[in-house]
């Protein structure tokens, strides 16, 4: 053993790591690396290299962008090792060699980071090159090629100045590609090139093959935290601290005329899914050809008439990737002189729909099984399928002008409008009409605007915000926080001043919720296409999953939709989503405003009718199903005007005086209302309003069970932090079922939200009286956090880019701090009643990861709005499966 097996190892060749596509070892060289070693055992053909390890960069950055003791021997080392194998020298003597440095972290960041192509040449290898090959074309192409790259990406020097010079000689020439140019013309192009680099850069081209390879795995290190990079890992939820690996390859080149070439294949359509062909090739040319655009890559297919031995081989390559990899393979080739290469593999990405149609086809093929098909399918996928979508093509085509928070999936394509009144208006006179309404955020009282609307767009607020849940509840499109945007409804209009662009009413808009993108006038829409494939991967989920999968629902038209979709009950019915519609809203306001507790009875009397009905749809569409319907839980206020005109409007309706409006706004007005007089409070101080509703729920199942129907009404009690508010409302609930006639006739179940940080502390207390539990993790996260949902977004997105907070813990539970103070809640609450039923009905209960952790902490379910409820499916399976798979592991 010599003394550098001693130390650290940072480097390894292709040829000597076995089982490359392990985690552990994905992780080490970066996927990149690790397929590249991987297809080398496979017996593939790779062109031989090493890869320095993620390691190796991260050490990097922690001792002031400087190797780590031992690098550069380690580097030396494998270079001399692959010049042995090819019996070649790096850039120098009669049969030099020329090496392409890539990056390639755990995850595929496709051109995030940098890439050098054709490392070694020189003024003198470039002629040696030339004279083997008998091909002095390809010897300059290659040259100028590398002093592009290298001038870019190593040293700083703009692409768009060498591309400019390219031009310039194609126009003197009088050709349109660069193919056209001959040896004289690209050799032409060398002096220009590199005074271009002595010129921007302040120092020759480096001509020391040494000094160029060690340069540019410099670069590519500092490529991992470049702009774009670093955007990218933000966009995808990818680690900041894993690093890039460096990929030194030996060369082999695709531009040494019609019998060479390079290309770019899918071993299936990853649009679509099928098992077909799908790739494009361009002869004559290096890969950054084909991505490039200058020139029209050809179908993969058509390579069988230029060179049907290749094509042949190709073929086969497909059958072994397929048949290694059990997966989508996309994978980048090279052919010189007639004899292919594989320059790298790595997991292809999909559409959703091809995802489905792969992952099933592979099980029905015996390639995979099962529990892997369902792996395979990212559960936030799912949107794709189940929301229309603006036309990629047309999308492709067209720019964004704004972008936010992609606050609830879908698309639309509708004309702007600025008030919830105009859109119901517009709707009412035509119910065909497709509109976008445009808020700086909106409120309950924007209801029938939203319902009215195709789409909205808010130039405020997060994703848990009014617009996002009550968007993704009716399923339908919504951006959030596009703070590009400035709202003016006096005027109505938008601008957004970067752009010098101002959108005014009527003007049409297009936006994509899955995305969070806006644009400008209107885009074709894509239905979703639910087909059989989605059915049968969606039976083998439910098949493996131990969460029940519920559903938010506040009407039958909702309760249904989540039933099509799969929800086994509704986890949250919130009754004060229907206090807003027609004459509710007038009874509603008639109670607040009443001046004791008969004068509020009298005006609950009024709102009784219409909630029996609500919850009479709602047991009919679930029947058989459980319901959980949460008591009265917003603070008074909301469902008070706030605009003067609007006050003067109510007054004049209700037959106040606007001085006494104004005094009951001022003596409901609270400073955090979110810690307010709200939830169970209400109901403490102000009993007839549970009383109301307890009687509507029990009577509307009364009725149900007598027409036949089996509801199954479970009553929850919100923001209980205490056992005795929970026991005032438990009490009430008895003694009005025992008033109505429902005791021992209609099987109903008292629980409670744990929202509150004190109940979740107490839960083994709570437990000894309720039937059941439910996280409201807005809420918690709020309480626990210390932080106020509506304001939060003003800092979190700073928060979760510095690495404070992985994700923003409104989208995904905090399992650092929210989520130990759930688990210690379960865990009490067991305690003392081991039956107990938990679950979690904020808006986490659709988050894939936030799923997962309610399986591994023990809850009986989930429950999220309607469209999401397949995708919890998905994610609660494969939280089962992934449990499963570490036990049979440990």
């Amino acid at each position: 053993m010599s003394l550098l097996d001693e130390k650290k190892k940072y480097v390894y060749s292709f040829d000597e790591v076995k089982n490359a596509n392990s985690p552990e070892w994905v992780f080490k060289l970066g996927n990149k690396g690790a397929q590249l070693a991987e297809m080398t055992e496979a017996g593939l053909p790779v062109p031989p290299g090493f890869t320095i390890t993620t390691e190796a960069c991260n050490e990097f950055y922690e001792i002031g962008k400087k190797w780590p003791q031992g690098l550069e021997e380690q580097v030396k080392e494998k270079l001399a090792e692959l010049e042995k194998k090819l019996k070649k020298k790096l850039g120098k003597g009669e049969n030099p060699l020329f090496v392409s440095v890539r990056s390639g972290s755990y995850i595929s960041m496709p051109g995030m980071m940098d890439t050098v192509l054709n490392l070694g040449m020189n003024d003198e290898s470039v002629k040696t090159f030339a004279k083997k090959t008998k091909n002095e074309r390809v010897a300059y192409d290659s040259y100028r090629r590398f002093i592009t790259m290298f001038g870019d990406v190593v040293m700083g020097v703009k692409r768009s100045l060498f591309e400019e010079a390219l031009d310039e000689a194609k126009q003197t020439k009088g050709v349109q590609y660069d193919t056209e140019l001959d040896a004289a013309d690209l050799k032409a192009l060398i002096p220009k090139y590199k005074e271009l680099v002595r010129k921007e850069a302040g120092k020759d081209f480096p001509q020391e093959p040494w000094k160029q390879l060690k340069m540019a795995i410099d670069a590519v290190f500092n490529s991992w935290n470049n702009p774009r990079a670093i955007s990218y890992r933000r966009i995808n939820n990818l680690r900041n601290d894993a690093g890039t690996g460096v990929n030194v390859q030996a060369m082999v080149f695709g531009n040494m005329g019609e019998s060479s070439g390079t290309g770019v294949s899918f071993t299936r359509n990853p649009a679509n899914g099928e098992k077909e062909h799908y790739g494009e090739f361009l002869l004559n040319a290096q890969g950054e050809d084909v991505v490039a655009g200058i020139r029209t890559p050809k179908p993969i297919d058509s390579l069988r008439e230029v060179m049907p031995t290749v094509y042949k081989e190709l073929l086969r390559v497909y059958e072994i990737l397929e048949k290694h990899y059990k997966d989508l393979q996309d994978f980048e080739f090279t052919i010189e002189n007639k004899k292919l290469y594989l320059l790298q593999t790595r997991k292809g990405k999909r559409t959703a729909q091809a995802a489905v149609k792969i992952a099933v086809d592979m099980e029905k093929e015996g390639l995979i099984t099962k529990e892997e098909a369902v792996l395979r399918v990212q559960p936030e996928q799912l949107d794709q399928l189940l929301h229309k979508q603006l036309d990629p093509a047309a999308k492709q085509e067209a720019k964004a002008i704004a972008k936010g928070l992609p606050a609830s999936p879908g698309a639309a394509v509708g004309k702007v409008v600025f008030t919830a009144e105009k859109a119901k208006q517009l709707v009412d006179e035509d119910p065909s009409e497709k509109l976008i309404l445009v808020r700086v955020e909106t409120s309950p009282e924007d209801i029938e605007g939203m319902n009215a609307a195709t789409g909205m767009l808010t130039s405020r607020g997060g994703i848990t915000s009014h617009c996002a849940v009550v968007a993704r509840g009716m399923g339908k499109c919504a951006v959030c926080g596009t703070e590009d945007i400035v709202v003016n409804e006096k005027e109505k209009q938008f601008s957004i001043p970067s752009k010098n662009l101002v959108i005014k009413e009527n003007d049409w808009l297009s936006i994509d919720g899955s995305a969070g993108e806006v644009f400008e006038g209107k885009i074709p829409l894509v239905e979703p296409q639910m087909k059989g494939d989605f059915a049968t991967l969606m039976k083998w989920a439910d098949s493996f999953r131990k969460l029940k999968v519920k559903t938010n629902a506040d009407n039958p038209k909702d309760s249904k939709i989540a039933l099509d979709y799969g929800a086994e009950g509704i986890g949250l019915a919130r009754t004060e989503h229907m206090f807003f519609e027609g004459e509710r809203i007038k009874a509603v306001r008639e109670m607040i405003l009443a001046e004791n507790e008969a004068g509020r009875r009298k005006a609950l009397e009024k709102l009784l009718p219409y909630q029996k009905e609500d919850f009479k749809g709602i047991f009919e569409v679930m029947d058989g199903l459980p319901v959980i319907i949460r008591l009265l839980d917003p603070p008074l206020h909301e469902f008070l005007p706030k605009e003067e005109k609007e006050i003067k409007e109510l007054a004049s309706k209700m037959g106040v005086s606007e001085e006494k409006l104004r005094a009951k706004i001022a003596e409901l007005h609270e400073f955090n209302p979110m810690l307010g007089f709200r939830g169970c409070r209400l109901g403490v101080v102000f009993p007839e309003i549970n009383e109301m509703q307890v009687k509507a729920i029990l009577e509307a199942a009364l009725e149900c069970k007598e027409a036949g129907k089996n509801p199954m009404p479970e009553i929850e009690v919100p923001l209980a932090g205490k056992l005795e508010e929970f026991l005032k409302i438990k009490e009430l609930v008895k003694k009005v079922a025992k008033e109505i006639g429902a005791e021992g006739k209609i099987h109903y179940r008292i629980g409670t939200m744990i929202e509150v940080p004190r109940a979740a502390l107490t839960a083994d207390e709570i437990a000894r009286e309720a039937d059941f539990m439910s996280f409201g993790t807005n809420d918690l996260t709020q309480m626990t956090c210390g932080f106020s949902r509506d304001d939060a977004g003003k800092f979190l997105k700073y928060y979760t880019e510095m690495g404070i907070y992985e994700r923003d813990p409104f989208q995904s539970i905090d399992q650092e701090g929210v989520g130990k103070l759930m688990q210690l809640c379960v865990e009490k609450a067991r305690k003392t009643n081991p039956k107990i039923e938990i679950g979690i009905c904020g808006e986490h209960g659709g988050e894939p990861r936030s799923v997962e952790f309610c399986h591994r902490i023990g809850l009986n379910d989930v429950s999220c709005s309607p469209f999401r409820v397949p995708i919890a499916r998905l994610a609660a399976a494969q939280a089962a499966i992934k449990e499963k798979q570490e036990n049979s592991f440990s």
